[in-house]
C-alpha cells in the first residue's frame, strides 16, 4: 500500500480532489437556493468593477502590446527601458482622447438625432402603420408593434433600462467607473507577474502532460480573443463607416450617422447582430421615410452585408474561426442565455477552442482504438 502510495503523483489526483469538492458544495448549496443566490449576487456587485478593469485591460493590452514593441525598437535607451510604463500611459491617453472626440463631436449629432426621432416617434409610427394595414400577405396585415416589440425583446431594453436605473445614484456610479479605470491599470501593469504566478500553480496542482495541455488552450483560448476583437473591430468600423455613407447619399436618412454606428457596435455580436441591426435600421428608414425608401435600404443593405460576410470578414479572420453556420447560432444563442449580450461576444471563440479540444479527444481515442486492435489481430505465419 505504501509503495502504491508512493507511486502515485498527487498532482493527477487533485483534478478529482477538485471535482469532489464542487459537487458536494453544489449539494448544499441546493438546500439553502435563496441564500446561495442572494450571496452571488452580493458578490458579483463587488467584483463588478473588477471583472469590467479585466475586460477593459484585456483589450487595451492588445494596443499596448503593439506599442511596447515599438517602443523597443528605438535606439533611444530611456524608452526601450520603460516602454511599459509608456505602452500603458500611450494607450490610456489615446482611449481618453477617443473618448474626447466622441463626447464633443459625435455625441451631440447622435444626441439631437435621437431627440428628433423620439419627438416625431408616434407620427413616424402611426404613418408606417398606416402604410401596413394597406398592404396584405395571405389575408395578413404586418402589425408593427409586434416587429418593434421583438426587436426589444431580443436587446432587452428593459434589461438595460434597469441596468441604467441601478446606477441613477451618481456618487456610486461614478466609483465604480473610476474603480474600473485605476484596476485595469493595475492589472495591464500586473499582467506579466499574474500569468507567472498562475504557471507556478498550475505546475503544483497538475501533472506535466495536463500542464502542457493547459497552456495549450489558454494560449489558443488568448489568441482567439485577441483575433475576434481585432476581426470585428475593423470590421464594424468598416461596415460602421459604408453604411453611414450609403444611408447619407443614397437614402438621404437624417439618423445615417446614428444607424451607422449601430451597426457598427452591434456586429460585436455573431450572426445576430448584423440581421437585427439591419431590420432596426430598415425600421427606422420606414418610419421616417416611407415604405418604398425602406425597401431600397434593404436591399442595400442586404447586398452590403453579403459582401462584407462573404468577402471582408473571411478576409480579416484568415480561417481562424472556422465554424459552422449551425454551430455558430447554437453558440451565440447558448451565451446569450447564460451572459446576455456578453456571452454572445465571448461564445465564439469559447466555441472554438472547445470544438478543437473535443478533436483532440476524439483522435486520441482513436489512435488509442486502432492500436488495442492491431495488438489484438492474431499472428500469421
Amino acid at each position: 500500500m505504501r509503495r502504491f502510495l508512493r507511486s502515485v503523483d498527487p498532482r493527477t489526483l487533485m483534478p478529482y480532489f477538485l471535482l469532489a469538492v464542487a459537487v458536494i458544495l453544489a449539494y448544499k448549496a441546493m438546500d439553502h437556493v435563496p441564500e446561495a443566490l442572494a450571496f452571488l449576487s452580493r458578490v458579483w456587485s463587488i467584483i463588478t468593477p473588477f471583472f469590467y478593469g479585466f475586460l477593459m485591460a484585456y483589450i487595451l493590452n492588445i494596443p499596448c502590446c503593439a506599442l511596447q514593441r515599438l517602443y523597443n525598437k528605438t535606439g533611444i535607451n530611456f524608452i526601450r527601458k520603460h516602454r511599459k510604463g509608456l505602452g500603458i500611459l500611450s494607450v490610456y491617453l489615446i482611449m481618453m482622447g477617443i473618448i474626447a472626440l466622441v463626447v464633443n463631436l459625435i455625441a451631440p449629432i447622435i444626441r439631437n438625432s435621437f431627440i428628433h426621432f423620439s419627438a416625431n416617434y408616434r407620427l413616424y409610427y402611426d404613418n408606417a402603420q398606416g402604410w401596413l394595414n394597406s398592404l396584405e400577405f395571405f389575408g395578413y396585415t404586418i402589425q408593427l408593434d409586434l416587429v418593434v416589440g421583438a426587436i426589444q425583446e431580443f436587446f432587452s431594453l428593459e434589461q438595460m433600462m434597469t441596468s441604467l436605473q441601478a446606477l441613477s445614484d451618481f456618487s456610486t456610479g461614478l466609483f465604480k467607473i473610476f474603480l474600473t479605470f485605476v484596476s485595469s491599470i493595475y492589472i495591464l501593469f500586473e499582467r506579466d507577474k499574474f500569468k507567472r504566478f498562475m504557471k507556478r500553480t498550475l505546475i503544483i496542482i497538475t501533472s506535466k502532460k495536463a500542464y502542457e495541455k493547459t497552456l495549450k488552450y489558454a494560449d489558443d483560448l488568448n489568441h482567439n480573443f485577441k483575433q475576434y476583437i481585432y476581426t470585428q473591430t475593423i470590421d464594424g468600423l468598416i461596415l460602421g463607416t459604408i453604411v453611414t455613407l450609403q444611408l447619407t447619399y443614397i437614402i438621404r436618412s437624417p439618423y445615417a450617422l446614428m444607424l451607422g454606428i449601430m451597426l457598427g457596435v452591434v456586429n460585436y455580436i455573431p450572426y445576430f447582430g448584423s440581421i437585427f441591426g439591419s431590420l432596426a435600421a430598415v425600421i427606422v428608414v420606414m418610419l421616417t421615410q416611407g415604405f418604398r425608401t425602406a425597401a431600397l435600404a434593404a436591399l442595400i443593405l442586404l447586398i452590403t452585408q453579403q459582401i462584407d460576410g462573404n468577402f471582408i470578414q473571411p478576409k480579416l479572420m484568415g480561417g481562424s474561426f472556422s465554424l459552422s453556420p449551425l454551430l455558430i447560432i447554437i453558440s451565440v444563442t447558448v451565451g446569450g442565455a447564460f451572459a446576455g449580450v456578453l456571452g454572445m461576444v465571448a461564445a465564439i471563440p469559447i466555441v472554438a477552442v472547445l470544438k478543437d479540444i473535443l478533436e483532440d479527444i476524439t483522435v486520441y481515442y482513436e489512435h488509442k482504438r486502432a492500436k488495442e486492435e492491431d495488438e489484438e489481430l492474431p499472428l500469421t505465419d
